[in-house]
């Protein structure tokens, strides 16, 4: 992904700042906010994103040691550096994919009818880490499927 579609250094900076709201689960977490201000106190809509948010938390905490324990690196492709910053020099799993794909199983029992924008957006921030250079296409794929276990398990289905 990093050898193709990058012809336009504006929708390579478009994406690489996209992605970097989703540092840590950033972009969850305000999201998972903003739905549980604006949900009534004491409904089960309130209590969903309240769950969402300690979830997307329990997931990131959960990668980080899962990443200290592999301790893969980062790709290096010679003659393509990577497009953004990053917080470690760990790469298994993406953070970025655990987290969306967590949050999403979460926040879609909070507002079901926004169900494909949130897998929509957790797919964005999996698929731009390896296009920005700084994940393995694995690393996605197992944050994502790490994040949605880690959802499902800890009952947000």
């Amino acid at each position: 992904m990093r050898t193709h579609g990058h012809r336009n250094r504006r929708i390579e900076r478009a994406i690489e700042l996209a992605s970097r709201s989703g540092e840590h689960g950033a972009f969850w977490y305000a999201l998972g906010a903003l739905g549980w201000a604006y949900a009534k106190p004491g409904t089960p809509q309130r209590r969903a994103w309240g769950r969402g948010i300690a979830v997307t938390a329990f997931s990131y905490g959960l990668n980080t040691a899962l990443k200290q324990t592999v301790k893969r690196p980062r790709p290096q492709l010679q003659g393509l550096p990577q497009l953004t910053p990053v917080v470690s020099k760990l790469s298994f799993p993406s953070a970025h994919a655990t987290t969306s794909f967590a949050a999403a199983t979460c926040f879609r029992r909070a507002w079901p009818i926004a169900t494909p924008l949130f897998y929509g957006a957790a797919k964005f921030f999996a698929v731009s880490r390896p296009y920005l250079g700084v994940h393995y296409p694995s690393d996605v794929l197992a944050g994502a499927a790490l994040g949605t276990v880690t959802g499902r398990l800890l009952r947000c289905r």
